[in-house]
Parts: C-alpha cells; structure tokens; sequence
C-alpha cells in the first residue's frame, strides 16, 4: 500500500503529518555509533576514575602491587586525545619515560596498523576468489554429487559453512549461498528453515568456535598480547563437538519436517513448491577452479601452519614460523593476486576485485582502530589499572573454571552493543586478558571465552547484518527462527561454559 500526496492542498498536508511519524522506526545504532559513544563516556570517566599503576614483569601485571600515580596531563591534553584517538589507534607510538601515546612519540608502537591492513588483505582475498566464481560452483558441486544422500549432504554443508567460519570468520559472505541452497533444501523435500539454518547456523557455530579467524582470535589475541595459535587445541575441540551439536539439531528438525510437513515452522508456499523444481541443475567444476579452490584451502591451511607455536605442543619435526600479522598479511595479498589470474579475472578485473575487497572490509578495518583508540585514551589518563584493579578484586577468590565462565558472562552485553568481533575484541581484550594472570590461567582462554560470547550472541541478534539480511532471503520470519533456535542456544551455552571449565582446568 503506498500512500500519495499532494503538497498544494491542506488536507495532504495534514495527512503528511499524520502519517510521517508512522514512517520512522527504530533501529539499533551502527558499531560505529556504539563506539564513537563508548570513546566519549570513557574519556570523560578518566577525569572521574583515580589514576593508579601495576607494576608490571614481562608485559604482565604483578599482583599487590596496584599503586597511585600522579596525572600529568591537563584538560586540553586530554582534549587532543579524544580528537586524536582514531589515528593514535592506528599508528599511535607510546613514548619510552612518559608512557603516554601519540602519533609523533618515539618509543613503543601501540597502534593497531598491522591488523588494519591484515584485515582489508583477508577482504581482498575472500572477494577476489567469489568473484570467480569457483566457491558457489564449489559447494554447488558437492551438493550435487551427494543429492541422493540427503542427510549426508545436509551434514557436510553445515560443515563446510562451520570451516568457513572458524578459519575466516564467514559472515556476509553467507549471503550470496542462499540462491542456491533454499531450492537445493526445497528439492530435498526440507523446508526453509533448513536452507536458511544450514547457511547461518553452520558458519555462526563456526565462527562462535573460531580457531584462527582473523577478525575474532586473531584481533583478540593481539589485543591480548599472546599468539594467534596460543590455546587452538580447546578451540579445534570445541569446533568439532560444537559443529557436531548443531548438526544433528538441525538434521533432526530436517527429518521431523521430511516425515509431517505439517510440523515444519515455515509451512511450504506455492513458489516454494515451484521452486522445488530448480533445485537440480546440472555443476561441473572447470580445471581453473578447482585450482582456485585448491588454492583457496591452501592459504588457509597454511595460515594455520604459520601461526601454530609447534614447539609448545612439543611437536618437534614442525617449524615454528612464528608468523604475525605483518607476514600473514602479505600471504593474502599474494594469494589475493595469484587467485585472480588463476581464476580468469585478468590483471584489470584483479585489481578491482582486491580495491573493492578492501574497500568491503573497510568497515572492519575502521571499528578496530577506533577500539584501540578508547583504549589509548584510558592509558594515557592511567585508568586502565583502575578498572583492572576493580575486576581483580570482584573476581578474586574464584576458582579457575568460575573465572571462565565470569568471563564468557561479562562478554555477553558487549557482544549484544558491539556486534563487530573484531571491534569486540580490541575493546574488550586490553583489561580482560590481564585478569587471567590474577586467576593463574592462560590469556588464550579470555579470548577464547570473548569469541564464543560474540558467537553464541550474533547467532540470534537483531542487531547483525547477517542475520535478517539472511532471513530475509530465505523469507523466514525472525519469530520464527527464534523459536528453532531457543533449544539450540540452550544447549551451546552449556556446551561451551562446560568447555570453558575444562579449559581452565587443564590451564
């Protein structure tokens, strides 16, 4: 229903005004307004917060030893780090006698400018090989080939999609799958809530169990100060138990649908019953894209390959490269390149396809360093030990597994506020991970127990992009998908706080 008026007569006008108040809705604010706020109250905190110091010993704070210091810089010093917070949190360099951070200082980089350029690489890699197309063709391929293995294939997608999300963090990238599956899933005789499900459930899970995602493990784990392998093997652990789990929660609903249709949360439509009928066209996979994708799995193993400390897990007959994200960000952006001429995009169609991918994750990129920058702004008033004290002593006395699991508690509001991972952790990790060294466990396991809050949240907020933008093309209703996923998110709460005890145990 449109409504037409006419700005000439005094009816339309009134109408107008009736009517325009309807047209406005509400809507969350952007993790760029969220943060932009955050830096806000957070700077005019630090001149209501004592500034006070731990005394430190390899990086880390020592226990008892919490003191006053004396603030050497006044309102419009403070001022300029307000105003200069997004640059400090991009190059920012803290200077050696001071300690406070500035972009012209001589001393220690703070800045996050590694990570800002690893992720608009990881964008430039991920857009480069969608656009030749081998990632569709791929997974179109292996549903094709196991189409009369219906289970099987619902299985191993959601596998696919889990692997996407626990290596790269696959998200928006979801989007362009559901042309593909909701007629695949319709054909198999399934319903919608499946194809969607499939697609959004097995990357979320992924991504809630990300072992070397770059926006999520590899951000907090920066922010923290430890490797980006520091503590994989709970996370490989949970990946694989977690995937399983919602598997066979979705497989089951698959087959509750497939023997009563009347059941299904998404009752068949009749473009759905036409569209039952698209669902099998015939994919063959070209030689220069099952190189891509060959490829494509490569760089990512050998990512995993390069960050590993092998030698902490004792494994002996393996390097350790000890990569970070300068070398990982050259590996995507020579990989980007080779994808692209492989892939037939020519040198022209790949160069636009690493600008475009670049400027896609933009976004990513610049929550980051504002992050970063809100916590220049607390170092340089010397409040970051306060609020490091203040936790220290609400978690003190805590056995390891309680810490754990207050850590994956205190993420769970962040994560609903700021829906970026990435933006999450390098907020969040500065004051977090120290809390670790108090509870004499390892800072793997804060970031562990950060991404796993961001996941278990963003597989359910409406705040998310991917979210309703996903169920919008699969067409179901979000009341709908609530109601599927209420016994799911049951059930990876307690599965990941059960990991997280362990973890902590085994710490």
């Amino acid at each position: 229903m449109s409504l037409r008026t006419t700005p000439s007569t005094p009816a339309s006008a009134a109408d107008s005004a009736h009517t325009a108040p309807a047209k406005r809705r509400l809507s969350f604010p952007s993790a760029f307004t969220v943060l932009i706020a955050v830096t806000v109250a957070v700077w005019a905190l630090t001149f209501v917060l004592p500034a006070g110091r731990y005394d430190t010993k390899d990086g880390s704070p020592i226990p008892g030893t919490y003191h006053s210091v004396e603030v050497t810089t006044g309102f419009w010093e403070r001022l300029k780090d307000l105003f200069l917070s997004p640059v400090n949190g991009l190059y920012g360099v803290t200077d050696i006698q001071s300690g406070l951070t500035s972009p012209g200082a001589t001393g220690t980089f703070a800045g996050a400018a590694g990570v800002f350029l690893f992720i608009l690489a990881v964008g430039a890699f991920i857009t480069v090989t969608m656009r030749t197309g081998a990632l569709t063709a791929g997974v179109a391929r292996l549903a094709q080939r196991l189409r009369h293995h219906r289970a099987v294939l619902l299985v191993v997608l959601m596998a696919v999609f889990s692997l996407g999300g626990t290596t790269y963090g696959m998200a928006e990238e979801t989007l362009g799958f559901y042309g593909l599956m909701i007629p695949l899933m319709l054909g198999l005789g399934y319903d919608r809530m499946v194809a969607a499900t499939v697609i959004m459930v097995g990357a979320g899970v992924g991504t809630l169990a990300s072992t070397v995602n770059p926006f999520a493990t590899g951000v907090a784990s920066d922010s923290a100060g430890i490797g980006t392998g520091d503590g994989i093997l709970l996370r490989l652990a949970m990946w694989a138990c977690l995937t399983a789990l919602a598997a066979a929660y979705v497989l089951r609903y698959a087959r509750r649908v497939t023997a009563d249709p009347t059941r299904s949360l998404t009752p068949l439509t009749e473009d759905d019953h036409r569209l039952q009928d698209e669902g099998g066209g015939q994919v063959e996979l070209t030689r220069r894209q099952r190189t891509v994708l060959g490829l494509f799995a490569a760089t990512f193993l050998f990512m995993i390959f390069a960050v590993v400390p092998w030698a902490d897990l004792h494994i002996t007959f393996l390097p350790t490269l000890g990569w970070y994200f300068p070398e990982l960000a050259a590996l995507f952006i020579v990989a980007a390149i080779l994808v692209g001429l492989i892939g037939g995009l020519r040198e022209k169609g790949t160069a636009e396809a690493i600008t475009a991918g670049a400027g896609d994750f933009i976004g990513a990129a610049m929550i980051v360093i504002l992050a970063r920058g809100v916590t220049v702004i607390m170092n340089n008033a010397s409040v970051t030990d306060t609020i490091l004290n203040t936790l220290h002593g609400a978690v003190s006395g805590t056995s390891s597994g309680l810490f754990a699991v207050l850590m994956f508690g205190v993420n769970l509001p962040l994560a609903f506020f700021v829906p970026s991972s990435s933006g999450h952790a390098a907020l969040a990790m500065p004051i977090l991970a120290p809390l670790a060294d108090f509870a004499g466990v390892s800072r793997a396991l804060v970031v562990t127990a950060y991404q796993s809050a961001s996941g278990w949240v963003n597989l359910i907020t409406p705040t998310s992009a991917v979210v309703m933008g996903g169920l919008a093309l699969a067409k179901v209703r979000y009341d709908q998908y609530l109601r599927f996923m209420a016994p799911l998110m049951g059930m990876l709460l307690v599965a990941v706080t059960g990991f997280l005890a362990l973890g902590a145990a085994l710490s």
